[in-house]
């Protein structure tokens, strides 16, 4: 009797929802540099990864917002994070890229100082953000993601990038 309840349709479709469950709950991040500290974002709003090249600059644009560089026939304004987030001045060199990010309708570009690797976190390994001030709003970060010794500020970057002061995307994201 037990044999039949194992094999049984009902118990496979079961223990396949089980399995997207678990699947699903799974996230993948793209870890980057900024300084000492390493970030995460959402995968899946990674289009490329470039190597940086001096950008165009726009007048009156905010410090933070680079310029912009024609990327195979689409203008991408380019966000160099380190001036974003208030730390020291940014330096290029070879290890400088720019992450090329899909957001809303719209292609971004952002400068960090090197990417790691893609992680993938556990909802065990997301640790609620402590509230103190910073220069990225509260409400722009997901969580603090811990692997082993590792430790990942995981950056909402749809909200990042939407927000009022990057004026780079609407705010029309589902």
């Amino acid at each position: 009797m037990s044999l039949h309840a194992a094999t049984s349709p009902g118990s496979t479709a079961a223990s396949r929802a089980g399995a997207v469950t678990a699947a699903t709950s799974l996230r993948e991040f793209l870890a980057f540099k900024l300084g000492a500290e390493e970030y995460g974002i959402d995968i899946l709003r990674v289009q490329e990864i470039r190597s940086y090249e001096e950008p165009t600059r726009i007048a009156n644009a905010p410090a933070f917002i680079k310029g912009v560089v024609n990327l195979r026939g689409v203008i991408v304004p380019i966000v160099d994070m380190r001036l974003k987030f208030n730390l020291e001045q940014a330096r290029y060199d070879s290890f400088t890229v720019v992450i090329v990010l899909n957001i809303g309708h719209r292609v971004v570009g952002m400068v960090v100082d090197a990417v790691s690797d893609v992680i993938t976190l556990t909802p065990e390994q997301l640790h609620p953000v402590p509230e103190f001030n910073s220069a990225i709003a509260a409400d722009h970060l997901l969580a603090i993601g811990t692997v082993q010794e590792r430790m990942l500020i995981l950056v909402d970057i749809d909200k990042l990038m939407t927000s009022a002061e990057m004026g780079l995307v609407e705010n029309t994201l589902q």
